[in-house]
């Protein structure tokens, strides 16, 4: 076997000559690969693997996730997963955020950063709550000028325009270093 690249569902030996090994099936006749990368042979064990040269960082069940709000939905967001569990990632991977059953009138809007917990991994997609008082809106800026806004009880108000929005802010609101970030 060459040193080139493959894809997920390449053929890559048949099932006589080889077995399964990481990143890889047995469809029946063929073995075949589930990711990118390259072919590693283990001719002694006879079994042959794909080495995946990137790995993309997918929360688990339970992760908490910082991330930017990419969409807006009528009960849902779309949150990019930026951070999982404290650490940066750059999978360019997103989640959905139910937003139903929220007695607020804007959850969160694009562009703000907010903390969610993942539930599910369901149907291909990552299911996350936003429900919970530490998880919501940790940065957002003013929706009329763009500029700084405070907390004032359960809403933001801009400094600049005195703007006041409704969002559903975390506990952790202007408090956590992602704020800085952010700024950025």
């Amino acid at each position: 076997m060459s040193e080139s690249i493959i894809f997920p569902g390449d053929r890559i030996a048949s099932v006589e000559e080889y077995e399964a090994g990481h990143n890889t099936f047995d469809d029946g006749n063929d073995v075949r690969a589930t990711v990118v990368g390259t072919v590693e042979i283990d001719k002694k064990e006879r079994i042959i693997h794909v080495k995946h040269s990137s790995v993309i960082s997918i929360p688990k069940v339970g992760d908490i996730v910082i991330g930017k709000v990419t969409a807006v939905f009528g009960t849902m967001i779309a949150v990019s997963i930026d951070y999982i569990n404290g650490k940066p990632k750059s999978s360019h991977v997103e989640c959905i955020c139910s937003t139903r059953n929220l007695r607020k009138k804007r959850i969160a809007l694009v562009n703000d950063i907010v903390c969610v917990r993942i539930i599910s991994h369901l149907n291909g997609a990552i299911h996350a709550t936003i429900k919970e008082p530490q998880f919501g809106v940790l940065f957002t800026k003013c929706v009329k000028c763009g500029r700084k806004v405070i907390q004032i009880r359960d809403a933001v108000k801009c400094t600049e325009c005195s703007w006041i929005d409704e969002r559903k802010l975390s506990s952790d609101f202007g408090t956590n270093y992602f704020v800085k970030l952010s700024e950025k």
